[in-house]
């Protein structure tokens, strides 16, 4: 179980051209052959993770790296993460480049991995939509079609339930039964929308390889960075005239130990990783010892638009729905059947965020860079 104090970590991927290999490390080998030979298993599991450099792939390496039963765990990334000691191997791989398909493959199997973490998409939205969508897609695909190379036991995906989408419809617990509904115009939700469609036929077809889904609420503490830490931090907070949906949050900490929960038991299927509780956005406005400014739905979109266009605001118009209606999921499923009970509550997690904000405004803690 991680500590509450996380280490400090940037959240998201960003768009650099992948480093060299450190010379002699795993990475700066050449790919082997399709026949992907395996090297001798020494004992103990081996867990891979893409995004080993975000927030979330930072910490559970952390985490992974101090279980005794984890004998290795393999960084994918296109830049290598700041945390891990002896069992680390680095391997870097571009996923939006035509030939990481078959480099998966080969690190898959020559590190004899039987345990892979998809952790790489964006925290936050860009601008860089092409770019977004050749990562987070395209990148899944490539990755499936390595990992079909090679027997993995079990693969491991993060999704969000921002995806079920802001409804006037909606009902007060989404459960995993509902579909994802949010803006399929929008690419940040569409290509992970496709990402785990192309998880879930890879499960329906693959024998012998549990697939889980980790759809996590908006993840909020003292050390995450995302959309929605950029939102909270602004002085002056746009808020819908006649409109104050719940919100909901899961600690940093919680989403990492419901990842290593899904890496240490088989829970096949999709589950829901939120934090107990919900809170008006109002509330949350007001906790954050921020202002809120109400402006009129008909008045926000061409805003948000101009705003976004000149890279100006945390997030495009399709967020707008976001601050209208509710999109609140059940997390009874994780609790019943991978025994996940978060530490925080929504409010726990949000006056955790704030604490640390707050240190930050007046410049006693120095900000991790995204």
């Amino acid at each position: 179980m991680p500590t509450r104090q996380a280490g400090a970590a940037s959240s998201g991927t960003t768009a650099p051209a992948a480093p060299a290999a450190a010379e002699g490390s795993p990475a700066s080998q050449p790919a082997g052959s399709s026949s992907h030979r395996a090297a001798p298993r020494s004992g103990g599991r081996i867990i891979a993770l893409t995004g080993a450099a975000s927030f979330l792939g930072r910490n559970l390496i952390g985490i992974l790296e101090e279980d005794p039963r984890i004998a290795r765990v393999v960084a994918i990334d296109v830049k290598p993460p700041d945390t891990g000691g002896s069992k680390l191997r680095l391997h870097t791989v571009d996923l939006t480049a035509p030939s990481s398909e078959e480099r998966v493959a080969d690190v898959l199997a020559t590190e004899q991995v039987d345990t892979l973490v998809h952790l790489c998409f964006l925290s936050s939205p860009t601008p860089a939509t092409a770019w977004a969508h050749e990562l987070e897609s395209v990148g899944t695909m490539h990755l499936l079609h390595g990992a079909r190379q090679v027997g993995l036991r079990k693969l491991i995906l993060w999704s969000q339930t921002i995806l079920y989408g802001a409804h006037p419809t909606n009902p007060n617990f989404l459960t995993e039964r509902h579909p994802l509904r949010a803006d399929p115009e929008e690419r940040f939700f569409a290509d992970k929308m496709a990402a785990e469609r192309e998880f879930n036929a890879f499960g329906a077809k693959a024998k012998g390889t549990t697939v889980t889904i980790l759809r996590t609420a908006p993840i909020l503490g003292p050390t995450v960075q995302n959309y929605l830490t950029r939102f909270l931090s602004q002085r002056l907070v746009m808020t819908m005239l006649g409109f104050d949906p719940l919100w909901q949050f899961v600690h940093e900490v919680d989403a990492i130990a419901a990842f290593k929960l899904a890496i240490d038991g088989d829970f096949p299927g999709t589950f829901n990783i939120v934090g107990d509780g919900v809170l008006p956005l109002s509330t949350v406005v007001r906790l954050a010892g921020r202002t809120p400014v109400p402006v009129l739905h008909s008045a926000a979109g061409p805003l948000v638009s101009a705003l976004w266009a000149a890279h100006t605001a945390v997030t495009p118009p399709a967020f707008l729905r976001y601050l209208r209606y509710l999109c609140v999921a059940d997390g009874e499923k994780a609790a019943r059947v991978m025994g996940f009970r978060p530490m925080y509550t929504t409010r726990e997690a949000l006056l955790d965020y704030v604490n640390a904000q707050r240190l930050r405004d007046v410049r006693l803690l120095q900000e991790t860079p995204a």
